[in-house]
């Protein structure tokens, strides 16, 4: 099995997640820029949007796109998502949300049209942080059991304090639990990004 990522780029959730959930896969760097991988090799041919995560199964299957990579480790890892009878879709609501509404503004603050789109996506990021931060009621997104949407939000915060963006109180306080966690610190290291 093999994950396609950049360094600190989205694909560290599935990085993190993979490590949590103990599931060996070897990792592909792909330079985002030029859209190849480590090798040489023409990343769109693995992936034909050109943009990480991309995970190939074993069999061949590739599956791309955050919610449904990091849906595939919890649905592998049944501890990683949250339990009972609406759990999966609770789950699935707090990946779109961090898609749609944290990562995408990200991504246009990153590479805005103009200044008042990069001012209109900061606005965004910072109001959907503060509604987390309201939305929070234990260590992790979903109480006291952490989930592969945790490893998403982290990865959403670790942006956030390299671009020196305000992070809410209870947001800093999730960032550094989460950062100490053992697979946080092994995908960080296997993506040269720690000790």
């Amino acid at each position: 099995m093999k994950l396609y990522l950049t360094p600190a780029a989205c694909s560290l959730a599935d990085h993190i997640a993979l490590c949590e959930a103990k599931i060996a896969v070897e990792t592909v760097k792909v330079d985002l820029t030029t859209r190849r991988m480590e090798d040489g090799g023409d990343f769109t041919k693995i992936n034909p949007k050109g943009y990480v995560p991309a995970l190939e199964l074993d069999d061949g299957t590739v599956l791309t796109e955050n919610a449904a990579i990091l849906c595939w480790v919890a649905d592998r890892a049944p501890d990683l998502a949250p339990h009972g009878e609406m759990g999966r879709i609770r789950l699935i609501e707090m990946l779109s949300f961090i898609a749609s509404e944290i990562h995408k503004p990200f991504i246009r603050s990153f590479f805005p049209i103009d200044e008042k789109d990069r001012e209109t996506a900061d606005r965004m990021i910072a109001t959907r942080l503060a509604f987390l931060e309201e939305q929070l009621c234990g260590d992790y997104l979903f109480g006291e059991s952490y989930s592969v949407a945790d490893a998403y939000l982290y990865v959403m915060l670790h942006w956030a304090n390299l671009t020196k963006r305000q992070v809410p109180a209870k947001l800093a306080a999730f960032f550094e639990r989460v950062h100490r966690r053992p697979a946080v610190q092994e995908a960080l290291r296997r993506e040269g990004l720690a000790q």
